[in-house]
């Protein structure tokens, strides 16, 4: 199969999510993936100028360095708003010209504006459209009155979409009352490297290299660092009560970053709070390893975090960690209780959820469910599943319109 997947993100710089792992995996099987995405961070980035111009990246791989991906990043205008205006120009004319010239089998929609592109490109066309959701894309729309405009066009591709897949129960849900069709709406879960996230890795090294003694007790983030992760909240409290030894270990950057530097120098925190920045994906899971509780601190009534269940969830579980976890609804559907997730009201209850836990018999409990729960979402078993999917569609659209 040729696949063309579509998004409104950076495909470099963004953490391993379901669309990597699906594309590098279904690369390993045979199949040929092009991407066309967006950089999104270009405000951050050092690059001056008014203007993106095209480009075209071959043998991008994430996660597999056997994998190899073509990336195509149209161009557009670094204006705030008129970006976006932009893009939607570059990207309709670079979906065209890759339905002409890379005639793909299929397209796979991860954003808004492209995806309600793809839709109107490809009507009447024997080429499917998958529209995939990881989470619910317009409440991501960072300027607020964008949000409505977002819903509609989600709602326009949903309901001309050959098949419409969610990651959970909740997006799917959502999908459905935004008007995808019952009879073509499925889920499709995250996935998890049981390999790669493999428990026994030994972390003492990267222990010492922080400065986590064997006697101090580590709580672990990953991920982008939004103002609503709650990651400041814990680390106030980790400053204000009798901590025991309890350090965090936060990996990522983003919105939050400069603030939680700032509560790390107020409040003397630097052998505490510990803030490594990005790291790539393959020190990830000695990172996790180094860790004793994860964290999803995420504050309960942020519209964003309702649906959403971070593939991250379904890594640190493989590395037998408990996760003490806001009671986002997303979040306690996919897993329920008992699946070695402990949920939380707020970001403050997470210090003294924690010193409950590390004091409690039933840690080693809360690993072995934490692992028996990942071990049912292998990435060989997701990658099939989408695989045959793909091939069912490509075989039934084509027989419609022959």
């Amino acid at each position: 199969m040729k696949l063309l997947f579509i998004q409104e993100t950076d495909w470099l710089k963004r953490f391993p999510a379901q669309q990597h792992h699906l594309a590098e995996m279904m690369t390993l099987r045979g199949h040929e993936v092009l991407v066309i995405d967006y950089a999104l961070t270009w405000r951050t980035d050092d690059k001056k100028g008014l203007f993106s111009e095209r480009q075209v990246l071959e043998n991008v791989s994430k996660i597999h360095p056997e994998a190899h991906i073509a990336v195509v990043r149209p161009s557009f205008l670094k204006i705030p708003i008129l970006d976006y205006i932009s893009m939607m120009f570059s990207h309709r004319k670079e979906i065209k010209k890759q339905l002409k010239d890379f005639k793909p089998d299929a397209v796979v929609g991860f954003g808004i504006l492209n995806s309600a592109t793809a839709v109107r490109l490809l009507k009447n066309s024997k080429i499917p459209f998958v529209f995939y959701w990881l989470d619910a894309l317009h409440l991501l729309i960072p300027t607020r009155i964008f949000r409505s405009l977002g819903r509609i066009l989600e709602s326009y591709a949903l309901k001309r979409c050959d098949m419409a897949i969610a990651i959970n129960e909740r997006l799917k849900e959502l999908m459905i009352r935004l008007g995808a069709p019952a009879s073509k709406t499925s889920i499709l879960r995250a996935g998890i490297s049981l390999e790669k996230f493999n428990p026994d890795i030994d972390a003492g090294n990267i222990r010492k290299q922080y400065g986590i003694s064997p006697k101090d007790r580590a709580l672990f983030f990953m991920g982008f660092l939004y103002h609503f992760s709650g990651l400041k909240e814990v680390a106030r409290k980790l400053a204000v009560e009798n901590n025991n030894g309890i350090k965090l270990l936060i990996v990522g950057e983003g919105d939050a970053l400069e603030e939680l530097r700032t509560i790390q120098e107020k409040y003397k925190l630097q052998d505490y709070l510990i803030l490594v920045g990005r790291k790539p994906y393959d020190e990830i899971p000695g990172l996790i390893a180094a860790s004793d509780i994860c964290l999803l601190p995420a504050y309960t009534d942020e519209p964003i975090m309702q649906d959403i269940v971070p593939i991250k969830l379904y890594e640190y579980l493989a590395m037998k960690k408990p996760v003490i976890a806001s009671r986002l609804p997303g979040v306690v559907t996919e897993f329920g209780e008992g699946n070695g997730i402990v949920y939380i009201e707020k970001p403050e209850e997470v210090i003294e959820k924690a010193k409950e836990l590390l004091e409690n018999d039933n840690l080693e409990h809360l690993k072995e469910k934490a692992r028996e729960f990942a071990e049912r979402n292998s990435w060989e078993r997701i990658t099939q599943e989408f695989e045959e999917t793909l091939g069912e569609l490509i075989y039934e659209k084509a027989g419609k319109l022959s």
